[in-house]
């Protein structure tokens, strides 16, 4: 016997065998409890944590039909509804043990029993307690893993009219299964929209599986979504499930779903329309249950006209579709973002609270932030790192592309000292020279720039 018994508990009104017992499984097992009377049963179970209870079904009270064993059985569960009870019965009471079986019981032994046999079934019962132990960790750890990205963020952000409208369409449809399409540019938070869905959905205390489509090398796309069986192909060593069966019960996130190659949309549209999935290598379905939601940054429906995408599987993952506006069309909602992630990055490195001047956040609303919420993050994350002021300048904000070529400013590389130098050399240059007009322009004082002049030497 391979499997180590944990902790057991019997309780038998006959001694002989509980003598029996101790002597069999003290060499088996962690710890042995064996008791006759089973009023301490409670008392027992607040003391100590067993893994496996045998529990005789016939006591001196009622010495046939069983009745104060179910008693037993049913207050066991009352005290802790996950206990793993062996049932233990005369030769003949088979029908009584079904029973059992079906008010919780996790399996029966007949007496007189044999050694060997009592031992596999110990051993069998272990190994399943072993495994609902660390399926209700993972689930624990799911839930604190979402929760923890979920408040990393927060609630969504926003008093824009166009977020307002998304807020809306969340709360319509995050209490129904509908597949939902989420269309946005990169950095919106399509994946927080999708977070949000599962969170507000009857599903919240199921799995949430996020799978970017774009960085699946197209080659494994089929065994990461349906699975496959060992020997399917070179590397496939052991079965494995695919992310529709992981996902089953909870919801299924399909990020740039544009990505999906022509034939395997046909399977992931079979796979949706008959809510089942085969791997890769088997011929027998799976059947799966999952709240599938999609999102894509590319236009899907000029990709459907293109004959890029299919139609069909279209209409069955934009059952309701939930546009993300770009940052620039909700500008009035940049400085709660801003004092947002100024909050979210001041406790992460450990700095004080810092704000943003009204220069600076005059040139943060008027960038077009081609990058979204998420380059607004990085920005603000930037600086906390790079300033040493309370107060967050112009300055501290760099923005390479259109912004800088617009004011004839060019930078070759994303270096924050090197762009730093040229800003400055630009503004004693537009300037004349002039020290305190150059701060001015720079949105700094004229201490500051004196300091940087000396730093790089200009």
């Amino acid at each position: 016997m391979n499997t180590k018994i944990g902790k057991v508990l019997v309780v038998d009104d006959d001694k002989d065998v509980l003598l029996a017992a101790r002597l069999l499984l003290k060499k088996h097992a962690e710890l042995v409890h064996t008791e006759t009377n089973p009023e301490v049963i409670p008392s027992l179970l607040k003391n100590e944590n067993y893994d496996i209870i045998l529990l005789d079904m016939n006591f001196t009270a009622d010495a046939s039909s069983g009745q104060e064993g179910f008693f037993w059985l049913s207050k066991i569960f009352e005290i802790d509804s996950s206990a793993v009870v062996v049932v233990i019965t005369a030769y003949g009471d088979v029908e009584m043990a079904v029973r059992a079986i079906k008010e919780g019981a996790t399996d029966f032994v007949l007496k007189p029993w044999q050694n060997e046999k009592l031992l596999a079934t110990l051993s069998a019962v272990m190994k399943l307690r072993t495994s609902r132990t660390e399926v209700n960790s993972l689930r624990l750890r799911q839930k604190q893993l979402s929760a923890d990205l979920d408040q990393q963020f927060g609630n969504f952000i926003g008093v824009s009219s166009p977020m307002q409208k998304v807020f809306t369409t969340i709360q319509k449809v995050s209490q129904t299964d509908a597949n939902v399409l989420i269309l946005g540019e990169n950095g919106t938070g399509k994946e927080l929209v999708a977070r949000e869905l599962h969170r507000q959905s009857l599903r919240t205390n199921e799995v949430f599986i996020s799978v970017d489509m774009g960085a699946i090398s197209e080659t494994l796309f089929e065994s990461e979504l349906f699975g496959h069986v060992k020997g399917a192909f070179t590397d496939a060593r052991e079965d494995r499930a695919g992310r529709f069966e992981v996902a089953s019960g909870g919801t299924l996130f399909l990020d740039e779903i544009c990505n999906l190659p022509l034939p395997l949309q046909a399977k992931i549209l079979t796979a949706i329309e008959n809510h089942e999935v085969t791997r890769v290598g088997s011929n027998k379905p799976c059947k799966v249950n999952v709240r599938l939601i999609c999102a894509t940054n590319l236009n899907i429906h000029a990709m459907v006209e293109e004959q890029k995408f299919r139609q069909d599987l279209l209409y069955r993952i934009n059952t309701v579709e939930i546009h993300l506006p770009p940052l620039r069309e909700r500008d009035n909602d940049i400085p709660l973002l801003i004092d947002h992630f100024l909050s979210i990055y001041s406790k992460k490195y450990n700095k004080p609270h810092k704000r943003v001047s009204s220069a600076s956040m005059e040139k943060l609303k008027k960038y077009q932030w081609p990058g979204n919420v998420r380059e607004l993050q990085h920005a603000i994350e930037r600086a906390i790192i790079m300033s040493d002021s309370k107060v967050l300048q112009p300055s501290d904000f760099l923005f390479p592309g259109k912004e800088s070529k617009e004011n004839g400013l060019v930078v070759d590389d994303y270096n924050i000292e090197g762009t730093e130098k040229i800003l400055i050399r630009k503004a004693l240059m537009k300037h004349s020279g002039n020290v305190s007009k150059a701060a001015h322009e720079l949105g700094i004082s004229r201490a500051s720039l004196y300091r940087r002049l000396e730093k790089y030497g200009l």
